[in-house]
Parts: structure tokens; sequence; C-alpha cells
């Protein structure tokens, strides 16, 4: 065995000893606690029918894109779907990425210069720290949702600064003090860049984000909304100035250099958005995530307290996380553990999704399943 090899092997051999080495699955369980499909959109006949309409009035559409966007993957299409989600979101204009991943990734990589400083909250998602490390940028974090150390870091900050932060977090499901946050960023001339990734489609009016429900929109420097969580989808936009979007296509690297969406995935997300703008499914979200705080109240089970569709059960250990998971899964309730590294030793969990098409029968199923669970 090679050298390369045999890394390899000691690197895999290290997570199967603590029992966190990951594999895939292809099992689903009858109840889903576990997708980001919040609105049921990724399920939705009407999406399919919308989506198929809207396809059937774009002649000559190709099954792929052929070709970054700079070369033949371009289409009016996209352009229209791009600037019309912007006009939701209230922002000047926005630009398609193929993933959350590659927004993140290009929008930080390329906006941070060597000398600039970015200054991200210790618990955002893996591609904005990976956006960051390519930046050459100075980088610090700050505690999660600590004021007061985000204030310090600014207070020693140089050059351009960008503060990352996401709107609703994406394992603890507890939200950003977008408004403090903004106010310091004013006062020390820095830009907030904040991912909405979890926020759409569950908050504010029609579902379109914290930011603007805070009306915040004017304010923060650029946005990510990502398609595949409550739109059902796949992709991403970075919402922001006309400027910046001009910006992001000539040095955004992760938009560039890779193959365009094809114009399916384009009518798609384009029709997800029409289905916000016709029915504001918000208050029948917010009701099932009411419901399931209601029954929890009292139960002395560890969560993180979260108004958002993402809630938790916190564990000691990775091991009695997944005992707990499986125990669900065997009664058909999908719900996952959520182990080290992803999240800090000793707070591991199980991480509950809740939906629309989630009954109110099967929410209490949960919490009675969960409850027993901690008096095991």
């Amino acid at each position: 065995m090679n050298k390369a090899e045999q890394f390899i092997q000691s690197r895999l051999q290290e997570r199967a000893d603590k029992g966190i080495l990951r594999a895939l699955s292809s099992t689903n369980f009858p109840i889903d606690f576990s997708s980001n499909d919040y609105l049921g959109f990724a399920r939705s006949a009407e999406l399919k029918i919308r989506t198929a309409t809207t396809l059937g009035q774009i002649p000559h559409y190709k099954n792929g894109a052929t070709g970054s966007r700079l070369l033949s993957g371009n289409h009016n299409f996209t352009e229209e779907t791009e600037q019309a989600i912007a006009n939701f979101h209230q922002a000047e204009a926005g630009l398609i990425f193929n993933s959350g991943y590659d927004a993140n990734v290009g929008l930080i990589s390329s906006l941070a210069q060597r000398g600039d400083t970015v200054i991200a909250d210790e618990l955002i998602h893996a591609s904005l720290i990976d956006g960051a490390r390519l930046s050459h940028a100075n980088r610090y974090t700050f505690k999660h949702n600590d004021l007061n150390e985000l204030e310090a870091k600014l207070k020693v900050a140089k050059g351009n600064i960008y503060v990352l932060i996401e709107s609703v977090y994406s394992m603890d499901g507890d939200i950003a003090p977008l408004v403090e946050i903004n106010k310091l960023c004013h006062q020390y001339q820095a830009q907030l860049i904040v991912d909405e990734a979890h926020a759409l489609g569950v908050f504010g009016d029609h579902g379109v984000g914290l930011v603007q429900m805070l009306g915040l929109e004017h304010e923060v420097f650029a946005r990510i909304v990502t398609f595949g969580k409550a739109l059902g989808c796949h992709g991403a936009i970075v919402l922001g100035s006309t400027n910046l979007r001009t910006y992001l296509i000539n040095f955004a690297r992760s938009f560039v250099y890779t193959t365009a969406a094809p114009i399916h995935a384009i009518a798609a997300i384009h029709s997800a958005y029409q289905m916000l703008i016709k029915t504001d499914y918000t208050t029948k979200i917010k009701s099932k995530i009411t419901l399931y705080l209601n029954l929890l109240k009292d139960s002395n089970i560890p969560t993180i307290q979260s108004t958002s569709a993402i809630q938790t059960v916190l564990f000691n250990n990775s091991s009695e996380a997944k005992a707990a998971a499986q125990s669900l899964q065997i009664k058909g309730i999908d719900v996952r553990a959520i182990l080290s590294p992803t999240v800090a030793e000793g707070k591991e969990r199980l991480r509950i999704c809740l939906h629309l098409f989630n009954s109110d029968l099967e929410i209490k199923k949960l919490v009675n399943e969960l409850k027993t669970l901690k008096h095991e």
C-alpha cells in the first residue's frame, strides 16, 4: 500500500474508531422530519406541473447548458429569472450559482483581498468558511451571536471588512441578532453578508426571508438565498447591487469556470418563486413550529431555543445521538443524528426539520417518542 493510501486508511480508521465515519444511504422512512423541504415543494405536484408549463413556453431549450454562462450556457430566461428573484427580494440585482456552496465560495473568495478582513460567526456554514480561506484576507471568528466579541474584532479589522453570518443557523436553528449586527457594521464601516438559506419560505411576508422581514434589505451588502431548502429545487442566488453582480461575473471562479445550470433547473426555480408569490406559506409553517414547541414545553428535553423550522435535541456524545436516531427510525420516523465534527463534541444532536406536510398527529408522535427516549 502506498503512502497516500496509508494516509487515507488511517484517517478513515480514526473516524471509525470514534463512531463518526460517514456513509451514504438511500434509505427513507415514512415520516420525514429530516429533509430541508420545509414547504413540501420538493414533492409538490403543482411545482412539477408549473415547471413543465414554463418549459413548454421556452422554444428549443437544451437538456444541458453546454458550457459556462460566459460561453454558450447563458439564456435570456435565466437573466429574466434572476431579475424577477431580485425584485421579489427588493434587491438591485442577483446572480444565480449552481449551488449554495458555489455561491458562498465564489462570493467571499473573490471579494476579500489580501489586507482585507473577514469576521465570521463561529457557526457559519462550511462554504462560507472555505470562501474566506481561499480569499487570503485576515480572518477572525466571534462567539456565536456574541455582539461584544464581534465589536472587539471590528475594532482591530483592516482594509475592507466583511462580516459573515447566517440569518437562521443550519444546525442550531436559532436566529442571528440581525438588527444589532447591522448597526455594528455601519458603525465600523463593515459590509454585512447574510446567508438566508434556512429563512427563505419560513420568515417574512410570502417567505421573503429574515432580512426583509426586519426591513434591512437596503442595509445588507449581500444576501445568499439557496433554492434547495424551502423551494425544493437546486442552486442559489447572490443578491446585491448591479455592480456586485457584474463583479461576480468577472471574478467569482465558481461562476466563471463551471457549466451553467440547465434551463429545466431554472424553470423549476422560476416556478417555485411563482408559488411563493401566489401563496403566503409562513403562517402555515409557523403553526407547525408552534405546535411542536407547545408539545415539548415542560418536558426537560435539552434543546437549543429556536422559532425556525429547525429544532434540536442535544445529547452528550455521538453514540447516544446515533442510538436515539436509530430508535426513531425503527418506528418509521426519519430523524438524523448530527455528529462531530459537523457540530462540537459534546453537542451531538438530533436535527429535526418541521414541514408543512407533517400532520399534527405525526408531530405529536415525534414528541411522544422523544419524551420516551429521554426517560429511558
